[in-house]
This record gives structure tokens, C-alpha cells and sequence, in this order.
């Protein structure tokens, strides 16, 4: 898991999958043909964390919905491609439209596939993550199998891991809690 840790903590920029990753794959299509598509709120939790210390984040679906946009939009993702079949062409636009400034490669990048089209990105990143139900040959080929499926809350296993990588995950859920003595007090 150290390696993990390690692995996580060079990571600048989150790329994620849709359908499968940020959603748990299936197009539902209701009686007027409009798709829809369930998120999970703990992911979006996850990867409002990353923006508050820094780390971009970014969407390469195949797929095009105005649905993602908007998700994308309430997540506050930095960029979002959609439309496109070949992934690592898109990851490798996205790269080159960064400012250089931020100096951010391949290399630093954590990428979250589920199928074959998702492979050659991972292939090429610094860190490649998937989900338990992915393809094999994308399990194969990543360094983490989140525990959590597609649209349950995977892309939060990583936010957190990118998180505890860089050494910001016990800040990030101080937050959240309360310190020993608020809850001394409490039970005063």
C-alpha cells in the first residue's frame, strides 16, 4: 500500500472515465429516449478535495452528454473532452493545452479506466487505477483495483489515496470533524 501512497503522491492531474468510472456504466434511456446516467456524491466530494489542494482534474468519455457537463460543472473538473474513441490522443491534447506553467506530463497523471479504450492512456500515465468490474485486461494493466464499483464511490478511493499521497488527506477530513477538545466539551 506504501507504493500506492507513493505512487499517488506524484500525481497533479486526475483523469477519469465516465461510464464505468464516474457512473456505474449503465445507459438507462426513459420512455421519451432521454438517457440519464446516476452519480456518486462521494465522489464528488473526492474530487472537490483535490481542488482545494491543488490537483486538477480532468474527464476523457467517449461518449457526449449534456448530463456530464453539468456533473462535471458541479464537481468543479477543470476540463472536460467528450466525444472521444481514441483516449490517449485526447489525454495527450489535454496535456499540450495546459499551461506550461504547471508543468504537468504524462507521468504526473493518475488516469481511471474501466474498458479497452481507456487502456493506452493507462498505459502511459504515472498511475493507473480501475474498478473491480472493469474489463481483465484493463485489471491487468493497473496499478489499483479500487474496492468500490463504478458509480459508488471508486473515484473517491482514489481522491483519497492522491490525497494521503501528498500528505493532505488528515487536513482534509479535519474539516470535517471535530478536534479533541470541541468533543471534550460535547461530552461535558
Amino acid at each position: 500500500m506504501q507504493d500506492l501512497i507513493q505512487k499517488a503522491g506524484q500525481v497533479k492531474l486526475l483523469v477519469m472515465d465516465v461510464d464505468g468510472i464516474l457512473s456505474n456504466g449503465q445507459i438507462i434511456y426513459d420512455a421519451n429516449g432521454v438517457e440519464t446516467k446516476a452519480f456518486s456524491v462521494h465522489d464528488g466530494v473526492g474530487v472537490k478535495s483535490l481542488a482545494r489542494y491543488g490537483i486538477l482534474t480532468a474527464i476523457i468519455t467517449g461518449r457526449s452528454s449534456a448530463m456530464v457537463n453539468k456533473r462535471a460543472a458541479e464537481m468543479g473538473v477543470n476540463h472536460v473532452v467528450q466525444g472521444r474513441d481514441d483516449k490517449l490522443i485526447a489525454l495527450n491534447e489535454l496535456l499540450s493545452s495546459l499551461d506550461p506553467a504547471l508543468n504537468i506530463t504524462a507521468a504526473d497523471c493518475a488516469y481511471m479506466g474501466d474498458d479497452l479504450p481507456d487502456i493506452k492512456a493507462m498505459q502511459t500515465v504515472g498511475f493507473a487505477a480501475t474498478v473491480p468490474n472493469a474489463h481483465a485486461e484493463v485489471i491487468k494493466r493497473s496499478d489499483m483495483v479500487t474496492t468500490r464499483a463504478g458509480g459508488t464511490g471508486a473515484v473517491r478511493e482514489i481522491c483519497d489515496l492522491i490525497l494521503k499521497g501528498h500528505g493532505h488527506y488528515q487536513d482534509f477530513i479535519a474539516h470535517y470533524t471535530l478536534d479533541e477538545a470541541q468533543t471534550q466539551d460535547k461530552q461535558s
